[in-house]
């Protein structure tokens, strides 16, 4: 698929048939509740990430004392909405937590996200995208796991990674992944020595 710059994205969203959003309006109610309160610290010493869709950038908080930025960021060719299906390359907005990191990634270290969420899988399940069965199998998977199933129609690996054996001037320049945030080589090193296994990703 060709990259979209992040002008004729906007532009692309922005004209988009009403039609054409229902299932997104519809999906938006629990996620907008959700983000909300999202962008509150759950404490005065919590370190944790906020990704902003619109403005492309990364940003990461202790409470509310900013420790660092990052822009510009690259988010999903699809862009990104409060629900996702497997191959849309579509970035899931949401909360999120750190699952497991990945040092020998093929985009140079991958910090995985525990996408899709009970958020998602609800949504999906009132969307009538999964079935009662889906949506029990999925809990089942959860519960068995620790941490939710990867390979249902709503999609996974989900996660922030840095550019590795990307293009570096494709993604100063486009919204360029399969539906991850990423971040330079030496931003994603610098985060993931910030941020450790159940640190909350806020991505809106």
């Amino acid at each position: 698929m060709t990259p979209v710059s992040r002008r004729r994205f906007t532009l692309m969203a922005l004209g988009a048939p009403l039609a054409l959003l229902g299932t997104q309006q519809a999906s938006a109610t629990l996620i907008d509740t959700l983000l909300s309160r999202a962008h509150v610290p759950r404490h005065d010493n919590e370190v944790w990430v906020l990704v902003d869709d619109r403005e492309a950038t990364l940003t990461l908080y202790r409470g509310n004392r900013q420790l660092d930025h990052f822009a510009p960021i690259s988010l999903g060719r699809g862009g990104a909405k409060p629900a996702r299906l497997r191959g849309s390359n579509v970035t899931p907005l949401g909360e999120f937590r750190v699952n497991r990191f990945n040092h020998e990634s093929d985009w140079h270290i991958f910090i995985g996200l525990d996408y899709p969420t009970p958020t998602h899988a609800r949504m999906a399940l009132e969307e009538g995208v999964f079935t009662q069965q889906d949506y029990d199998d999925y809990y089942d998977y959860y519960r068995r796991q620790g941490y939710p199933p990867q390979q249902t129609i709503l999609g996974g690996f989900i996660g922030i990674h840095g550019v590795g054996k990307g293009d570096p001037e494709v993604h100063q320049q486009f919204h360029w992944t399969q539906g991850c945030v990423a971040v330079t080589d030496e931003q994603i090193e610098r985060l993931a020595s910030l941020i450790g296994i159940g640190t909350r990703v806020v991505i809106r």
